[in-house]
């Protein structure tokens, strides 16, 4: 049951990053999103960091929730 909370939480982080993404970069030009490799780096990594983040947290939450 942990796997299921652990992937729910990395799909859901994934999306809010994602989301994230769109609104912080919505003032980029598409010539600057696609020639400049430091957006790549940060803005990429900032996505997999949220939803690392996120499944961390459902992990948690469930051994706060179920195996207290």
């Amino acid at each position: 049951m942990i796997y299921v909370f652990g992937i729910f939480g990395f799909i859901g982080g994934f999306i809010l990053g994602q989301g994230l993404l769109l609104y912080l970069l919505r003032s980029r030009p598409r010539e600057e999103l696609l020639n400049n490799r430091m957006l790549k780096f940060t803005y990429g990594l900032l996505n997999w960091v949220i939803a690392g983040v996120c499944s961390y947290g459902c992990v948690y939450f469930y051994h706060v929730i179920f195996a207290a």
